[in-house]
Order: structure tokens, then sequence, then C-alpha cells
């Protein structure tokens, strides 16, 4: 149990060392903080994922899981990891290995995640950007089936004009807003081992938006912080006016009824819980090590406390206004096609690239509209990106501080790893491209990764290191205590809640469908589960690597990394154990707060006790 772990041994403001080691640097003002934490966290995630979940699970009724979630798990572990790394001053990494030792492998597994949602993550963007090009055209081509593309089963179905209706529809019929997007977009083949060649359109606005995300990182939280007030702001415009737009639309208020009406039979479904857990653990950015470096470029005594609680209330209340915006175009789309809401809502990929472009199309002026939607798409997912690569470049500098915070080398490193990242992504846009998309998106950064790497951020925090310390650490910084609640949390109810959702999560699993009918062939599945490994497998490798270097005999290993959980027994359970070993050691620990090796020590003279 030593003093502070959080032992500053380089420069933390502007200039360089004598040496010439680049300064660490930090937020120029506490704005630049909020937006790119914001940027990171409110994603696209908030705008397709969060109505469809709300509307699918009971509307109004949602958000009792949802707020449950959102206070026993979501807000706790925002502020471990933000309080964390301010405490530190270091990357996700560099930060669990200084201040819990034994779970190191939680900064690892994190950077890992970080790394795989950097590959599959931009190519959403690449989507994005291809229809954004041709957004600007006279007509909009996926609103009619004149295109070189199009095929014979193209038919444009309106229910005002019925240029096609029900009877005279063949079997095979495809809308032009789908072989726009299967067609032209993706050039998508019928199953995953037909990859077929690399669509070259697409990688040049995948190149594009690596570009940017580059130069929006190149010069570290220099560049990041002024970036972000574009990228972070820039959404809000846009969703405020599609928001207002979708309001003055016919058929608007049915949309937003579907939205929010209640059904509370449906919080008897233990799949609604388990949508509302996974969609706080992937809308807040948690586990992933992006919270703990943006907060580690905050001034010491930010009151990171207050800012946490902030970004949460701003988080999901855009998710809430998200879905007005969208529920109330897809009302006039489903009063415009003559049929129900539920044959037009989708989640994902579906509602960005077909769904809302096909209403789009149906509204006056389709092109503003077109470009106004698909320019909020890209800002959303444009900071998640680009601050991701930021935690990520944070992590590995934190490591090898001495070696890559010297010339242009951070730079050069970025470059590798955008490039990296780029060649390994060029497969994603290929015909059976979306395939592979959906495996990365499935698996890589999976709802079960989360949960796991939540119950071990719980226990380190709230056994190993200590809630107790952990608060007066905030107290420190901040100037007064977090609500006691927040102990209970990391200590008790967050990693239960997790362990039980984690449980739940396996139990229901099932295979992977890929649309159109297929589902994940076994060697994908077997792919998959490679990429959930590759991260998660690093907590008990890094455990077994700290147990196999530290000094000492097992027993004295054993000793100094897990029973130091002891000290955080309660002091009325240890004294209703009163004489026994388990009450001597704890009392040991407790009264002494001592070092691993004193523990050892004392613990080998407790015989005489």
């Amino acid at each position: 149990c030593d003093s502070n772990p959080a032992v500053q041994i380089l420069p933390n403001g502007k200039g360089a060392t004598k040496d010439g080691l680049h300064a660490r640097g930090q937020w120029a003002s506490k704005a630049e903080f909020l937006l790119a934490v914001a940027g990171q966290i409110i994603g696209l995630g908030n705008v397709w994922r969060f109505p469809y979940l709300c509307y699918k699970n009971g509307g109004g009724v949602f958000f009792v899981p949802y707020l449950l979630f959102l206070v026993l798990c979501g807000i706790p572990l925002f502020l471990l990891e933000t309080s964390l790394g301010q405490y530190t001053s270091l990357g996700g990494v560099s930060a669990w290995r200084t201040i819990c030792p034994l779970f190191g492998g939680l900064g690892y597994a994190s950077q890992v995640m970080i790394l795989h949602g950097c590959v599959y993550y931009i190519v959403i963007l690449a989507w994005a950007v291809f229809y954004l090009t041709y957004s600007f055209q006279e007509v909009l081509p996926w609103s009619h089936c004149n295109n070189t593309w199009n095929t014979n089963s193209c038919f444009l179905f309106d229910h005002h004009n019925q240029t096609a209706t029900g009877s005279n529809l063949p079997e095979n019929a495809t809308s032009p807003v789908m072989e726009f997007w299967e067609r032209e977009v993706l050039h998508l083949s019928n199953t995953l081992d037909e990859l077929g060649p690399i669509n070259w359109k697409l990688a040049l606005c995948l190149a594009s938006v690596w570009l940017v995300c580059y130069f929006c990182v190149w010069k570290g939280v220099k560049s990041t912080g002024k970036v972000v007030y574009l990228t972070a702001t820039f959404p809000y415009v846009m969703l405020f006016v599609l928001l207002v737009r979708g309001a003055t639309l016919p058929g608007a208020t049915q949309g937003i009824i579907y939205y929010l009406k209640p059904n509370h039979t449906r919080l008897a479904d233990p799949q609604v819980w388990m949508d509302a857990g996974t969609q706080i653990f992937f809308s807040y950015g948690i586990c992933l090590g992006s919270l703990t470096a943006l907060g580690s470029y905050n001034k010491y005594n930010n009151d990171c406390y207050k800012d946490s609680f902030l970004l949460c209330l701003l988080n999901s209340s855009t998710s809430f206004l998200a879905g007005f915006a969208i529920f109330s175009v897809l009302g006039f789309m489903a009063e415009e096609q003559g049929v129900d809401i539920s044959t037009v809502a989708q989640s994902g990929p579906g509602l960005a690239f077909i769904a809302y472009p096909r209403a789009v199309a149906m509204m006056p002026l389709p092109q503003l509209w077109a470009v106004c939607f698909f320019l909020m798409i890209i800002m959303l997912g444009l900071d998640t990106q680009f601050v991701s690569l930021e935690a990520l470049m944070t992590s590995v500098t934190d490591l090898y501080p001495h070696l890559i915070r010297r010339g242009h080398r951070r730079e050069l490193l970025l470059m590798f790893v955008c490039i990296v990242c780029f060649l390994v992504g060029l497969v994603m846009v290929t015909p059976g491209g979306l395939y592979v998309f959906q495996i990365y998106d499935h698996f890589s950064c999976s709802g079960a990764s989360l949960l796991l790497l939540s119950i071990f951020q719980s226990l380190a925090i709230g056994w190993f290191y200590g809630a107790e310390r952990f608060s007066a650490n905030i107290r420190d910084m901040t100037g007064y205590n977090p609500l006691s609640v927040f102990r209970l949390c990391w200590k008790y109810l967050t990693p239960a809640v997790c362990t039980a959702t984690f449980v739940f999560s396996l139990v229901r699993w099932s295979p992977l469908s890929l649309g159109k009918g297929l589902v994940a062939p076994a060697w994908a599945t077997t792919l998959g589960w490679i990429l959930t490994l590759s991260s998660v497998l690093l907590l008990p490798i890094w455990a077994i690597y700290a147990f196999v270097t530290t000094p000492g005999t097992l027993t004295q290993v054993t000793i100094a990394f897990c029973l130091i959980v002891l000290a955080h027994v309660p002091l009325k359970v240890s004294l209703s154990l009163k004489g026994s070993y388990f009450a001597k050691l704890t009392f040991i620990i407790r009264q002494n707060c001592l070092s691993a090796a004193a523990v050892v020590v004392k613990t080998e003279s407790m015989s005489k006790l």
C-alpha cells in the first residue's frame, strides 16, 4: 500500500526537456477535454442503435433497465476510468500497471480492442463519404431504377402514385435504394467465401478518411483539442436541423408514438435488460482505455467528478433526442408507402444506408437533406475514430516515452499505424467485405468482452487497490468526496450486475446472422472468437507474467499480489472473526498499510502471535 502511485516522471507542460524529450502536453482548456470525450462517446450508436432498441423493447419502458444500468454500471465505470487517467497522468496501459500491477492486462486488452475498432469502424465512414459524393447529383441515384447498376428486378414503390403495387411485383423485386447499397456501394457477393477484388471507389473513400484522421491526431492533443470544436458540435447542428425537418413531415407524430409507446410486458423479457446493458457499455466507451487516456491530459485538480456526470447526461440525452429525429422520418416514410412502421424501422447500417436514404428521397429538396444526414454521420463517426486513435497513441507513447517523444517519431509511428489499419481494412471494401465487417463488429469489441473487462476493472479498484483509497484520490483532486454509492458500486453492485449480464450473454449466444438467411460458417465463427480472445486473454497472460517476474517465492508473490484485498475488508467483519488467521492477517495489513515485501515478512511471523 504505497503512498501515491501516480509518480510524474516526465514533463506535462509545453516545450521539451534539455535532452530533447517532448513534453506530454495538456488540454488547453476544459472545453477541449469535454468536447473530446463527447466526441468519443457520442457516436453512431446514439443515432442508429438506441432509438431502434427503444422502439423494439417496449418504447418508454426501455428507459427503466437503461437507467438502472446507467446508474449501477455506466456512471461508476465512467468516473473510474476518467479519474484514473487524471490521477496518474498516464494512458490506459501505464495507468493500470502503475496503480494495480496485477491487473496491467486490463490496459493491454483495452488497446487491442481499440486497434480492432480502428480497423472496422472507419469503414462506416467510407460508406458515408461514398453516399455523400452521390448526394450532390441532380437526381439522387437511389431514388429511381434508371442507373447502370439497376436490374430488371428494381421497382419503385410509391403508395400515392402507385408506381408499383403488391399485385404486379415479382417475388425477387428490390428497391432502388437497396440496389444502390448492394450493387453500387458494396458490390455485394452472395457468400462470405466470395471476397472478390477490392472496390477501388470505396477504397479511395477509405483512404481519404484515414488521411483526415491522421492529420487530426498527428500533433497529439494540440491538434485533437482544436478539431473537436468542429467535429463534436457540428453533429448537433445537423441533428437539430433534421429534427425540425422531421417534425414537420406528415406521419411524424405516428412515428414518435411508435418510438415511445410503452409496453410494460416487455420488462419481463431478459433480452430487454441485456440490450439495455450492452447499449450502456457500447455508447459510453467503457473499458476501451479512451476515457483514461483523455483524462490523463487534464490538470490534476480538474473536477473530473462533475465532468463525468455532465458527459453522461449529455450522452444519454443525445440518444433520446436522436430517436425523435429518426422516428419522425420513419413515420413519414411508413405513411408515404402505406405500410406499418415495423417494416421500415431498422438499426445499424440498415438505418443509415437504406431506410433513411429512402425516406430522404421522398422529401422535397432531397439532395439538401441527404447532404445534412451524411455529414452528420461522418462527423459523428470521425471524432470517435480519431479520438480512439489518440487514446491508442497516448498509451503506446506513455509505455516508451524516451523512445517515442523525440523528433518526429510519434508522427511516424502514427503514420505506420494508420497505414497498417488501412491495409487490413481493405478486405472490408471487397464484395464480401460486409460479411467481414459484421464479424469484426460482432466479435472484436463484443458485449461479452466489455462486460468481462468491466468486472475486472471493478474488482481491481474496489478490492485490490481499494474503493476507499480511490475515493480519497478523487477527493485529493477535486476537494470533496464522491458519493458513497460509488464505493458500493465499485465493490459490489457493478461487478455483480456485469457478471449476471455476462453469464446471460453466454447462455443466449447464437451463431452470427449475416443477413439474407446466411449464418456465419464455422471457420468465420472461429476467427471471430480468436478476435475476442486476442484481447481478453491478455488479462491472465499479464497476471501470469507479473507472478513470474516478481521477485520472491510463490507464497510471497501470492501474498503480495492477492492478499492485499484483505486491507479493504470491512472492519466489523474482521472483528467478527477475532482470533482467526484471517483476522490477524487483515489486522496487520489494515493497520500498517505495508508494502508487499513487508506484508510477507509480517505474515511469516504470524505464528508467533
